[in-house]
């Protein structure tokens, strides 16, 4: 998501509503202070709990993958992709 403060955003309007059409979220500014959000419309309700989580403050996103399991589990036996394949001859 970029950031514009008010200005920017009047004297290059078509611009950034273009970057909106496909698909950016724009975060308005003004004096500094978050102001708006600018955002495709027609937005998942998924994506809408999620960002209302992080303008509220409970969670936050750096851009980058989701923390989670460190590394893949390591499973004994034969793979379930190899089982079907054979079950398809």
């Amino acid at each position: 998501m970029i950031t514009v403060g008010m200005r920017e955003l009047k004297e290059n309007l078509s611009r950034y509503l273009k970057r909106v059409k496909s698909g950016e979220r724009i975060l308005l500014t003004q004096r500094k202070k978050e102001l708006a959000i600018i955002m495709p419309y027609g937005i998942e309700p998924d994506e809408e709990r999620i960002l209302n989580l992080v303008q509220s403050g409970i969670v936050s996103w750096n851009g980058g993958k989701a923390m989670g399991m460190e590394s893949r589990i390591a499973l004994r036996g034969r793979a379930v992709s190899d089982a079907v394949l054979e079950d398809r001859r």
